[in-house]
């Protein structure tokens, strides 16, 4: 039995949250689901988006599986960011692998995207210098950048991975991007059998849509990382097939790499694919790697097929409809 800690999120959240549980329960696998509140919903019952008592709660879990989150007026943080830095789930990955059935420029892609997520420019370090100026600070540390690239390694190193790319500007910056390509240097060297590559930012921007096929596992910083994994949800179709989970060193939390889409929500019509698949990331994670595989499996035939698929797969089901389709394709 797995302690399991769901939070459901703003927007389409809940229903894909509901989607992604009712497989997971589907594959067999025993799970104790322990709800949690975090997002826009937290603020009003606890005043704050990110409660104590949620972040306890995960750190006691084994796992969790998070809904996305509604960007906040001005006076709160980032709830994404805050749950990554109290936790400190110092690493986002987000997988970017094609589908069959489904309209991309490229049918072949297979890229799996990894940032550093406690420092950069997404650290929340802004200040206001006057009434017409401001700064935002981008820290770095030499033990964040070596703690992110070994993952990207020993993830590359555990899933039969070829190569790491690491994606910076250290040309111009060449003190925080010039310390994270000196370390993806330095721990490339203790993995041989694994290609290392250094690119500029910009130019995998540009690779990326010319020749996707020549990159892996891409690692960089926190900003980024953010707009290149975009980039290639965009690259097999859509950000609505894109799973994704933040890690730290013994926690994990799962979630679709798409946002909270509040104008869908209580629709019934969002794809859940992605957020389903972060499911079977999530059991992958707590090595029920059978059933992570047979959820995959069955995700791919439904859309494959094409007959029980959402608006934006070309289909006309509902998201309860692909949902339903999924599990009886996994219990077939």
């Amino acid at each position: 039995m797995h302690r399991v800690v769901y939070i459901p999120g703003d927007g389409i959240g809940p229903e894909i949250i509901a989607a992604s549980r009712r497989v997971v329960d589907a594959s067999g696998v025993k799970i104790e689901w322990i709800a949690a509140d975090a997002g826009q919903c937290a603020i009003e019952k606890h005043g704050m988006p990110i409660p104590q008592v949620t972040l306890d709660s995960i750190r006691s879990a084994h796992a969790t599986l998070k809904g996305p989150f509604t960007n906040l007026p001005t006076g709160f943080p980032s709830p994404n960011q805050t749950l990554r830095i109290e936790l400190e789930l110092f690493g986002n990955l987000r997988l970017a692998k094609s589908f069959q059935g489904v309209k991309a420029v490229f049918k072949d892609i297979d890229l799996v995207v990894l940032r550093e997520c406690t420092e950069g420019s997404f650290a929340g370090l802004e200040h206001k210098i006057n009434q017409d100026s401001a700064i935002a600070i981008r820290p770095t540390t030499r033990a964040a950048c070596e703690r992110i690239i070994r993952f990207a390694f020993n993830f590359a190193a555990k899933n039969d991975r070829k190569k790491v790319t690491v994606a910076l500007k250290a040309n111009l910056l060449k003190l925080t991007d010039g310390m994270f390509l000196k370390a993806g240097q330095d721990v490339s060297g203790e993995y041989p059998g694994i290609q290392f590559q250094q690119v500029n930012i910009d130019a995998l921007a540009m690779d990326l849509v010319r020749k996707p096929q020549e990159f892996d596992v891409m690692v960089m910083p926190n900003e980024y990382g953010d707009i290149i994994a975009d980039l290639a949800g965009g690259l097999i179709g859509s950000l609505g097939l894109c799973p994704g989970g933040n890690f730290g060193e013994d926690l994990a939390v799962f979630e679709s790499a798409h946002g909270s889409a509040p104008k869908y929500a209580g629709q019934n019509k969002i794809n859940p694919t992605a957020m389903i698949l972060s499911g079977a990331m999530m059991l992958k994670y707590l090595k029920e790697t059978e059933a992570a595989g047979a959820i995959e499996k069955a995700v791919r035939k439904v859309i494959a097929d094409g007959k029980a698929v959402t608006y934006d797969l070309g289909g006309t089901a509902t998201t309860s409809e692909m949902t339903d389709a999924i599990i009886a394709e996994l219990q077939s």
